[in-house]
């Protein structure tokens, strides 16, 4: 039987497919708008990039330049001293016309001493690219080119016959070369006891705020190393500035104001050489024959050996002691003896005192061992008769430690301070350490500006 044709059906097919072209046809012209102004705002936003871009390096700074306006800029400082080889890596921020605000440091430390190695240079190196490394994990970089390396060789260096330590530095300056860092002719170099003196009280006074602010009370410097002694201060009474021996005096240039300080170091006077002299030795000799050094300083049933500067030493207290802090004091003073200049105004100036001071004045419970502290000069005075009087009747775990007192107390004597003078013990200001590396960079890179821009 043939079917019969579905008339509705049919006219639902002739509604439907003209309205589904339809449809189509507007989904395909809605999908042409929409991609078009897809790709109208890609090109858009590609050009802005580009011209943004374009823009950033026309006015592109070098680096160190920061999009808020302040520079960073970082240096590294290797201190070369008598015990061992120290990396400082400062980072630097400055807004501009203002002073620099240190921002960060890295430190590590590597022993022995570079003067070591003054019979065989090549075994330095490896000691020094260690350090080196830790510089370009911590640096950035972009900022390798621009940022100096410094290598300053402290009493240790200093003590050494000249042609040796000249070995080792030109080793040094070999490593530094083929560093990526800045490196100028001046970058590796013995310093001079005032030097870093002066190092090191632009380091406190940077840290205290004082270099911030012009006409705020300066503080002074101690510094007690192995092999010298340093102290350094701003004097402000025209008496110490005419009286002061020649060699005395120097001025420093920071931040364009001129800076006349009294500073000194006195090699020899640093704890280890000091404790040689006492003994009775001689520096870089062994004792002739081997025999004993004998000291008033050392308990009276003592005997065994000290190394200093590559020397083992035979060492022992005298026997039958029976005032051991008089004999030693005496002796002491026979050492100090006019080798040392006093000056009144000591007196007046605020004082932080470093290194020996510090760990001494701690191991007998004078300061904090971590945090430091103050305490008055006459502490160690009292702290050297106490252990001097104990050191007679029972033997110490410091052998040293009646000795090394001693010799605090009676240094600062003849530094001019009165027993209740006021000290300030402290490794760390605003958590950064007092060492004179950072003083020593900052007036390097400070220079390294001057030169760029003398007419500032």
């Amino acid at each position: 039987m043939r079917k019969i044709p579905n008339n509705g059906n049919l006219k639902m097919t002739k509604v439907a497919y003209p309205l589904g072209l339809f449809i189509c046809l507007f989904i395909y012209v809605a999908y042409i708008k929409w991609h078009w102004a897809s790709a109208t705002q890609a090109f858009f936003s590609i050009t802005e990039v580009a011209s943004g871009a374009r823009r950033g390096q026309q006015a592109h700074s070098p680096p160190g330049t920061a999009a808020r306006g302040h520079e960073v800029f970082y240096g590294i400082m290797f201190d070369a001293g008598s015990t061992g080889t120290r990396v400082h890596i400062f980072q630097f921020t400055r807004q501009p016309g203002e002073t620099p605000t240190l921002t960060h440091e890295t430190f590590k430390a590597l022993k022995p001493g570079l003067s070591a190695y003054a019979d065989d240079v090549e075994k330095s190196t490896s000691g020094i690219q260690e350090l080196l490394d830790v510089a370009k994990q911590d640096i950035p970089f972009d900022f390798w080119k621009a940022t100096p390396l410094v290598l300053k060789a402290t009493a240790g260096l200093r003590l050494l016959p000249g042609e040796k330590a000249q070995k080792l530095l030109r080793k040094v300056k070999e490593v530094f070369k083929a560093s990526p860092f800045l490196v100028g002719e001046d970058c590796v170099s013995i310093m001079n006891g005032t030097d870093e003196g002066v190092s090191a009280w632009i380091t406190v006074n940077f840290l205290t705020g004082s270099l911030k602010t012009p006409g705020r009370s300066s503080v002074g410097m101690l510094d007690l190393g192995g092999g010298s002694t340093q102290i350094t201060f701003l004097p402000r009474v025209e008496d110490t500035l005419q009286t002061s021996p020649p060699g005395y005096l120097t001025s420093l240039q920071m931040f364009n104001r001129t800076y006349k300080l009294y500073s000194y170091s006195y090699l020899g006077l640093g704890l280890m050489s000091a404790r040689l002299a006492i003994l009775g030795g001689m520096e870089g000799k062994p004792a002739e024959d081997g025999k004993e050094l004998v000291s008033p300083c050392l308990s009276p049933g003592f005997t065994g050996e000290w190394e200093h500067a590559e020397i083992t030493y035979r060492i022992s207290g005298q026997k039958a002691v029976v005032n051991l802090h008089a004999l030693c004091a005496s002796r002491i003073s026979e050492i100090l003896q006019n080798k040392v200049h006093r000056t009144e105004e000591v007196k007046d100036v605020d004082f932080y005192a470093f290194s020996y001071y510090y760990d001494l004045a701690a191991n007998v419970g004078l300061i904090d061992v971590e945090k430091g502290g103050s305490l008055v000069v006459g502490d160690f005075d009292i702290a050297a008769k106490y252990v001097c009087r104990t050191a007679e009747t029972r033997p110490q775990g410091n052998p040293f430690l009646c000795m090394d007192l001693t010799y605090i107390s009676l240094l600062l004597q003849e530094f001019g301070f009165p027993e209740n003078k006021v000290l300030k013990l402290t490794r760390k200001i605003n958590n950064v350490e007092t060492s004179w590396a950072l003083g020593a960079i900052f007036h390097y890179i400070d220079s390294l500006n001057r030169q760029k821009s003398p007419a500032l």
